[in-house]
């Protein structure tokens, strides 16, 4: 018995110190930017696609840096799939275990790209718009009464800001990767949406209700006939 306790306690204390805050995320992809810029081939990395873990492995194999320490190598992770990072204003508050009812992975770790909804008094948080936005078109695969909806909010790309999903402009497509692959980017504003679409070329800009089930799926390289 003494010894299961041991165990589960050992277990217990590795989950938690895998939790990280949102400020030593920021604070970690940060260190990641710098040892990117000042030790490693930035052009050799690979996109932000996957989990911290896998791009652990995708930097090593890419030999785009030289033989990193495993915290210099999570840091520059980090850095690969959160960009550049700051905080302003309220963000988006995910807990440490919360998963992504789409694609089932942990969303606290990509801050940059949280996205959230309530419905029905429950919370749910997504790992970036394109699933959250499977999870409100395709009532199919997800039904649910969307009318009892009581809020929508998302991340804006370059400040972390938690703003309305209904009142941002979204970039579609561009050179920039989140941890699902290609996405919808949003902004708090038009003119850093369209500095954002001119920089990374971005396909089109569009507003919430202008986002449709044949833009979501040619994002994952699905045509709807």
């Amino acid at each position: 018995m003494t010894k299961i306790l041991l165990i589960s306690l050992l277990f217990a204390g590795s989950l938690f110190a895998n939790e990280l805050s949102l400020t030593k995320i920021v604070k970690l992809s940060n260190k990641g930017e710098k040892i990117a810029k000042t030790l490693c081939e930035e052009k050799k990395l690979p996109s932000a696609k996957g989990t911290i873990e896998q791009l652990m492995q995708k930097i090593k194999t890419s030999k785009a840096c030289p033989s990193l320490s495993k915290s210099k190598l999570e840091a520059v992770a980090y850095y690969v799939s959160n960009g550049s990072m700051k905080l302003v204003g309220k963000h988006i508050a995910v807990p440490a275990k919360a998963k992504c009812p789409v694609c089932g992975m942990f969303v606290s770790k990509y801050p940059k790209w949280a996205a959230y909804m309530k419905y029905d008094g429950k919370e749910y948080y997504f790992d970036g718009v394109k699933d959250m936005m499977k999870y409100y078109i395709f009532d199919g695969d997800f039904p649910y009464n969307r009318s009892s909806i009581s809020s929508v909010t998302v991340s804006d790309y370059y400040t972390l800001e938690e703003i309305s999903a209904k009142s941002a402009f979204y970039v579609l497509d561009s050179d920039i990767f989140g941890p699902m692959g290609r996405e919808l980017i949003p902004f708090k504003s038009k003119k850093s949406a369209k500095a954002f679409m001119d920089d990374h070329n971005g396909k089109d800009m569009v507003k919430f209700d202008e986002i449709t089930d044949k833009m979501v799926m040619a994002l994952d390289g699905i045509e709807q006939l």
